[in-house]
């Protein structure tokens, strides 16, 4: 037996046609994070729609390529193949939170979460919808937040009766942040949680991308923000119908929370915490 470490034939069993290992298959589930090797384009899993899957980078841009080959996880050549269909018990709501199957609406609780208006009340409706009714949390729209203190001196509210409070535009020096304050200073201050975002209207918390923008356009303040949105994307906009048509062709846009900005996220998540807390329970 030869020690002639260099005698042996480096390549021996080396051929040309040696087959390459095939790319090991992942199924794109949701917000699974990869990249496209062709285009270097990474982002999260959005959705699948047929044999194509919707990928939205950090910035919120949506790019869509055939299932297959061709994509690399932390580095890892895969192929990404449609997901399976989840377990039972392991579905999520638009919310992101697990969906409770097969149960009943909870009889409704003595808190309330309200919003401004009646778009608020849809988009919240259309996220959280399935978690608002397991934990039997009714929204209610105030039109507007001018005469939020008299609303809440009349509600009452108490330990077991807390009022959430979402607030369009809740930045410092605006009139919504002095109606907060005032009421979080007045004396039922401990039991009222008011948090806003700061939009000016709820349609910018829509994701621009969505409607097929890079950013929301800026409107002057001499013009009614959601006509001159409508008018800046070249929408119908002389009537309220036309405004009331506008956002339901944004809300279609909305299908989970990864389609709306995170500052809202946090706001709504925050308020159901609030009135669900275990001192509200009975």
């Amino acid at each position: 037996m030869s020690d002639d470490r260099y005698s042996s034939d480096v390549l021996a069993g080396y051929s040309k046609r040696t087959p390459r290992q095939a790319a090991r298959a992942v199924e794109a589930v949701r917000d699974l994070v990869i990249e496209e090797t062709a285009t270097g384009f990474c982002g999260a899993v959005l959705r699948v729609e047929g044999r194509l899957v919707h990928l939205e980078d950090y910035r919120g841009a949506v790019r869509v390529f055939p299932l297959g080959p061709g994509f690399l996880l932390e580095g890892e050549p895969v192929q990404l193949t449609l997901p399976s269909r989840a377990p039972a018990g392991t579905a999520r709501s638009a919310s992101g939170s697990f969906a409770v199957a097969d149960v009943k609406a909870r009889v409704a609780r003595a808190s309330r979460i309200f919003v401004e208006g009646r778009h608020d009340a849809e988009l919240v409706e259309k996220v959280w919808g399935h978690d608002l009714r397991v934990e039997g949390v009714v929204v209610e729209y105030l039109e507007g937040v001018d005469d939020l203190e008299s609303i809440v001196a009349s509600f009452s509210p108490r330990a077991d009766r807390r009022i959430g409070v979402l607030v369009d535009h809740l930045v410092p020096g605006s009139k919504e942040s002095r109606i907060a304050d005032a009421v979080a200073r007045g004396r039922h201050g401990s039991h009222v949680l008011v948090v806003g975002h700061p939009f000016v209207d709820i349609w910018q918390a829509v994701k621009p991308a969505r409607v097929g923008l890079t950013a929301w356009p800026e409107i002057p303040r001499s013009v009614e923000w959601k006509h001159g949105i409508c008018e800046a994307l070249g929408w119908p906009h002389e009537e309220q119908a036309d405004v009331a048509r506008a956002w339901q062709r944004i809300l279609g846009r909305v299908s989970t929370f990864a389609d709306l900005e995170p500052v809202l996220l946090g706001r709504v998540e925050q308020l159901i915490d609030f009135v669900t807390d275990d001192a509200t329970r009975g």
